[in-house]
């Protein structure tokens, strides 16, 4: 039997979630007062950015299995501001500090200026995202 090859890779999974958090960063910064779909876009680009973590972890491990431990710090490197980015974020989601937000999105925008989002409807996978999240650190909550 030959090798398993999973289609959906950690990379292809991670320009998924990266154009995602363009297109709610995009929405986001056109709004002007915070309502229910400012905290929804907000958390949805928690979520997001915890997911794209997640590839960088599974990429790297693979390159660290094959002993490319430079190739694998720098990758972790470049990608390092997502974990600060979901904390900063997540820190203005639970404790209401709403005006953290338009920096941390400027600063994610620096790092996600190459990112192309194809002109298509995407819908709008961030409904709900702010109840989702409430329930996730509540179940982190309850573990502790």
């Amino acid at each position: 039997m030959g090798n398993l090859i999973n289609p959906d890779n950690a990379g292809k999974r991670r320009d998924r979630y990266t154009k995602a958090t363009v297109l709610a960063m995009r929405e986001l910064v056109n709004k002007k007062k915070v309502d229910d779909e400012v905290r929804d876009l907000t958390a949805f680009i928690v979520l997001t950015l915890h997911q794209i973590d997640e590839t960088i972890d599974e990429t790297c491990k693979a390159w660290e299995k094959r002993d490319y431990w430079i190739k694998a710090d720098r990758f972790r490197n470049d990608w390092f501001w997502t974990k600060t980015a979901e904390a900063k974020l997540q820190q203005a989601v639970m404790e209401n500090k709403w005006n953290l937000v338009p920096a941390v999105v400027k600063e994610m925008a620096k790092h996600l200026q190459n990112v192309n989002v194809p002109k298509r409807d995407w819908g709008t996978p961030w409904n709900g995202a702010y109840a989702l999240l409430l329930e996730k650190q509540e179940k982190q909550a309850a573990r502790r």
